[in-house]
């Protein structure tokens, strides 16, 4: 059986691949991306919990972000957008999400997580598991619930 840290990292790597092709207008990323995410997932619970005192990470450069959330913003068009199911804040107001977005976070959590793995394989998997408790667990299941929708309305391959 491979170990949970190994299967995570092999995910990691699959989702990051995807995303980059995404952009190289790779034919059925997204269904391919909501297929992994679920897997994705499941595998970073696997992990256990985080330490706290290791989830720093550099922040990554705005620009090449910016860039990739561009790049997905335009590859999903119409299909990016999508309402909240619940108003975290409690005051009634309609929310939306974007599936650009939750997919941009995740790739560089992710990513960086990745360039750690060969010299600092424990601040890899410590800043994947606290980033994920702290921010882009919220992308993940956001965007879980997003594609799930759109596959069921037929409206998952671009």
């Amino acid at each position: 059986m491979i170990q949970p840290f190994a299967e995570m990292t092999g995910f990691a790597r699959s989702y990051c691949r995807l995303i980059e092709a995404a952009c190289q207008n790779e034919p059925s990323w997204l269904a391919q991306v909501a297929d992994l995410l679920p897997r994705l997932h499941l595998a970073l619970t696997a992990l256990g919990s985080a330490d706290p005192d290791m989830s720093l990470y550099p922040m990554p450069d705005l620009d090449e972000r910016f860039e990739l959330f561009g790049c997905l913003r335009d590859l999903l068009g119409e299909r990016d957008s999508y309402w909240l199911e619940l108003d975290p804040i409690g005051e009634g107001a309609a929310l939306t999400g974007s599936l650009a977005d939750d997919l941009t976070d995740i790739y560089f959590e992710l990513r960086q997580g990745l360039t750690l793995i060969e010299s600092f394989p424990v601040a890899a998997r410590e800043g994947w598991l606290a980033g994920f408790e702290a921010h882009w667990g919220r992308h993940l299941v956001d965007a879980e619930r997003h594609l799930f929708n759109l596959s069921a309305q037929g409206r998952l391959v671009l």
